[in-house]
């Protein structure tokens, strides 16, 4: 066989410099080429012909495209191409280095002038930050060089190349290269030069590259900085009083940096005429008596997954987005993140090194495909890749080494095992022993620093937590942390409080990343925002890529504000005799940042508030703090105390005033006055129908059609719910599925039978038998309706019958009311929506909202909007309404589309509202979980059919 071309070939590339720092703000002249490309689609890569690099080449017939940016995403009706989508399968047919002659190539063509003013001494550096998947590059007819590895850094020597004016820079990209197989992420396959291109002026003896050494003693609170550098020079820390030669280390009293109180110090290195900033954070990363430590202190993440991601421009983030991320993470107070599964834009660590965040800093390497094949040809497996692997570790470390937020190195992810792992993680160790190494695929955790699992269910976190679990002797002496848990796709994810709980028991879990960040969703033409599926692809892996804390717009989820919730780093919890207990859950800082407020609430209404003295706990402290005196409230009412912690001063992420943390004590219980609403007595007539109260029902079916001047549809028992995705699971779980099951079983189809339809005195009672076809099992359910001549309430019992071996996915009653009805005023837990495993965030109070807000508008449709705990509720419009009381507290849901077209719909677009507003009273809802890919629903939140006794009452509202 024929040599392979370049693109196919296992080296990284060729003509490429060595790897360096990344360092923004040297006095060095730069110039960005990022801006309007010249540029040609051609469907394979075997043309032959490179005319197009001539700096003569007439280029006028090209199109144009922004760089940064990816092909796919730019052009009319996807002249392109179109994005797609795979989670562990290549999108190509698995034969390594190998790849299709089906193989779109961009040509890129930019033409430059150097700008007036650039140095004639020295010399020029081409760099590329990011080009998927390969390039092969030239500058002004000359062949520069061909590079593989797309979120990697590759520069070019060129400065003996440029002119003054036209300069030609002309590159080719494959959209797959042997690369790919490398590349095997979950994200969208997204090809095209989506960094910034910038040229360099390197002056003469200037620095090649650096690395800043800054440690911290905790013990005696000095830090000792040295600076390594491959050319002679002077590093300067003013604040510190240092002015020190390259190589010298210098030892001074020092603040550490830390996610939480990220201190860095402005140096400048001085070498060759290039002033270099620095930017020096002190902190030691170390592992002590199987505990992960920073600065000798125990850290506990609360991190994230992060993809690069933005809805329209794909992994091309500019600078202001980056900036909301982080800003974002620090508000919802998350503390770290694992660059998933790649290096991510350089300018987004300098962010975490400024606002303050942990980094796992991950390799651009992961080769799941493989695994579908019992990992047959596994690359990391193969010494043939190794040259490869190791020039991918390299430009990872060299890259990043100077942020003080990166405190551990990942190989990479879902690589199965071998030698090549093994030698990345040797290399990174002999190169920076200042930190520690990462990889989750190894049981053995051979060539790791710390024991990391995916998606571990709960017992097992607690028995890892005992160091009880089996394995290698020396990985129960390791750290454990979960790189991924807590899967974010649609609504959920559930259990984060009880992860939580175990992560703060047990010393040796040290937190984890929910997966992931952001949903995928790409701007679509027809469905607003597409995954898998929607853009034409052959293979893809559906709604899978839409699993994040953030909609694609970066609006937050009720998943996110439910992880702030949970991960919130002060605990305010109730202590004795009108009392809070407040615990500073902080790594590192004490709460002399915050300041505590007060309010009391009787039936949710607000009635007084002010400060609370809460002294400056040190890290991992805890105090009882004395509330005030209850201001006088009505007899009766259930009182409740909620104790707020707030930002006292501005901070880069959030002004004074942002809510930290919060907690709610309860003062009183209500009185217990159940309404009885019974008095009125039931009256047939001749037409049908019988009144009772403010209600006419069917006599012939017990079922009411008006309340008041509202007509009414039902209300019916209802236990269907348009599966979630963590409802429906993921395939490769090994616990059942209760979506699956549920549909199987067939409660989206429940037929209702009348047995008997009886009034006596004072009641109208209907029984019924609610169930699916070709099933034994059934739901025995009583309606009893009485009314006082105002209110009209309904008393619902329900016995299952044969043998429920799956649970319920809800337990309540549906109805349907005129579509006009279109605020809603409630008292309950609130603002937003909450399950029986979600339900951390939801507070009592007194909340309103117009209707058409109370959904959450995930990209796949699915069930949504609940709000638990709810005491009563009033829908209204501008002339009527009703009122709902429960006993118990109910959890409702209110939309204008039925709960069977909600599950039909692919899309929110799919979505029509009616005529007819769907009102859920529930009972009872089965929690969510994480089965979309992680565990499921924990004992304590499933919903068994078991026989149950709730009621409702319901009150006309004249406006």
């Amino acid at each position: 066989m024929d040599a392979l071309p370049w693109y196919e070939d296992l080296s990284p590339g060729r003509g490429t410099l060595p790897p360096r720092a990344w360092y923004a703000g040297s006095d060095a002249t730069v110039l960005s080429l990022n801006g309007s490309w010249g540029f040609r689609l051609s469907p394979t890569a075997d043309a032959e012909d490179d005319s197009f690099a001539a700096p003569d080449f007439d280029a006028g017939g090209w199109s144009a495209i922004a760089v940064p940016g990816h092909w796919v995403l730019q052009g009319k009706e996807a002249e392109y191409g179109g994005p797609a989508y795979t989670n562990v399968q290549y999108p190509f047919p698995v034969d390594p280095p190998r790849v299709p002659t089906e193989n779109p190539t961009g040509d890129h063509l930019r033409r430059f002038d150097l700008p007036d003013g650039w140095p004639a001494d020295g010399g020029a550096v081409l760099r590329l930050d990011g080009v998927e998947s390969c390039a092969r590059v030239w500058l002004n007819g000359t062949e520069l060089g061909e590079f593989k590895g797309s979120r990697l850094a590759h520069e070019f020597a060129v400065g003996h190349l440029l002119k003054a004016r036209d300069n030609v820079l002309a590159l080719r990209v494959h959209q797959w290269s042997s690369g790919s197989y490398l590349e095997d992420q979950d994200q969208w396959w997204l090809p095209g030069v989506f960094r910034d291109v910038t040229l360099l002026h390197r002056p003469a003896g200037a620095p090649g590259d650096f690395f800043t050494h800054a440690s911290y003693d905790h013990t005696t609170g000095a830090g000792t900085l040295r600076v390594e550098c491959d050319v002679p020079g002077r590093v300067t820390v003013p604040e510190l009083g240092l002015d020190l030669a390259v190589g010298e280390p210098a030892t001074v009293p020092v603040e550490p940096w830390s996610a939480e109180a990220p201190r860095l110090y402005e140096g400048v290195l001085t070498a060759g005429g290039e002033r270099i900033p620095l930017r020096i954070g002190f902190r030691t990363v170390a592992v002590e008596d199987g505990v992960m430590k920073v600065n000798g202190r125990r850290i506990l993440f609360r991190g994230v997954n992060r993809h690069e991601f933005h809805p329209e421009r794909g992994r091309s983030l500019d600078l202001a987005t980056m900036r909301e991320d982080v800003e974002l993470m620090k508000r919802h107070n998350i503390n770290a993140v694992r660059t998933s599964h790649y290096p991510p834009h350089p300018a987004f660590l300098d962010l975490c090194d400024t606002y303050g965040l942990w980094v796992i800093d991950e390799g651009d390497l992961e080769t799941h495909g493989f695994e579908d094949l019992a990992w047959r040809g596994n690359p990391v497996d193969d010494e043939r890749w190794t040259p490869a692997l190791l020039d991918r570790a390299a430009r990872l470390v060299e890259r990043d080494k100077n942020h003080p937020s990166v405190i551990v190195w990942s190989l990479g992810n879902e690589c199965g095992t071998g030698a090549g792992l093994t030698a990345m993680a040797r290399w990174i160790r002999d190169r920076d022993p200042s930190r520690l190494v990462h990889y989750e695929g190894d049981r053995s955790c051979a060539d790791t620093d710390l024991y990391s699992r995916m998606y571990p269910p709960h017992a097992e976190v607690d028995e890892i937590g005992h160091r009880a679990d089996e394995g290698p002797e020396a990985r129960q002496q390791l750290p454990f942390i979960l790189c991924e848990y807590a899967h974010a796709m649609g609504n959920g994810p559930g259990g984060l409080s009880e992860y939580q709980r175990l992560f703060e028991t047990h010393e040796r879990c040290q937190g984890g990343f929910v997966w992931e960040w952001i949903d995928h969703g790409l701007v679509h033409p027809v469905h607003g925002h597409g995954y898998g599926g929607d853009f034409g692809e052959e293979v893809h892996d559906g709604n899978f890529v839409c699993d994040g804390l953030l909609f694609p717009d970066r609006t937050p989820s009720p998943g996110l504000v439910e992880y702030k919730k949970v991960i919130e780093p002060v605990r305010i919890t109730p202590g004795p005799a009108n009392s809070v207990r407040v615990a500073n859950g902080h790594d590192v800082v004490d709460l002399a940042h915050l300041a505590f407020t007060w309010s009391f609430l009787a039936d949710g209404e607000t009635l007084a508030a002010g400060p609370l003295d809460v002294p400056p706990l040190a890290a991992g402290a805890s105090a009882r703090v004395t509330l005030p005196t209850a201001p006088a409230h009505p007899a009766g009412a259930e009182t409740m105390w909620t104790v707020r912690a707030l930002l006292a001063r501005d901070t880069a992420w959030a002004p004074a005033g942002h809510e930290v943390a919060w907690g709610q004590v309860p003062a009183s219980a209500p009185a217990p006055a159940p309404r009885k609403a019974t008095g009125a007595r039931p009256v047939r007539s001749t037409d049908g129908r019988i009144t009772l109260g403010p209600a006419v029902f069917d006599a012939r079916t017990g079922e009411p059609l008006a309340l008041g001047p509202l007509a009414v549809t039902g209300p019916r028992l209802d236990v269907w719910r348009a599966p979630t995705d963590n409802d429906e699971g993921a395939p490769w779980q090994p616990d059942e599925r209760h979506g699956p099951l549920w549909r199987e079983l067939g409660l989206h189809r429940m037929r209702h039978r009348i047995d008997e339809v009886a009034l006596d005195e004072d009641s109208l009672t209907v029984r019924t038998r609610v169930a699916p076809a070709a099933r034994d099992v059934g739901l025995r359910t009583t309606y009893r309706w009485t009314s006082d001549g105002t209110a009209l309430r309904l008393a619902v019992e329900v016995v299952p019958e044969g043998d429920w071996r799956v649970p319920l996915p809800r337990l309540g009653v549906r109805l349907g009311l005129p579509a006009a009805l279109d605020r809603a005023v409630w008292y309950g837990a609130g603002p937003g929506e909450a399950y029986p495993d979600t339900r951390a965030a939801a507070r009592l109070g007194r909340w309103e909202s117009v209707v058409d807000a109370l959904r959450t508008p995930y990209l796949r449709p699915q069930e949504n909007g609940a709000r638990i705990d709810t005491r009563w509720l009033e829908l209204t419009s501008a002339s009527e309404g009703v009122r709902v009381e429960g006993e118990p507290a109910f959890a409702f849901t209110a939309r204008r589309w039925t709960t069977e077209q909600l599950d039909a719909a692919a899309h929110d677009t799919d979505l029509v509202a009616g005529d007819t507003l769907w009102l859920h009273l529930d009972h009872a809802q089965h929690g969510i979980g994480s089965q979309s890919c992680g565990p499921g629903v924990l004992p304590e939140h499933r919903l068994d059919a078991a026989p149950a006794a709730f009621a409702l009452t319901f009150t006309p509202v004249a406006r």
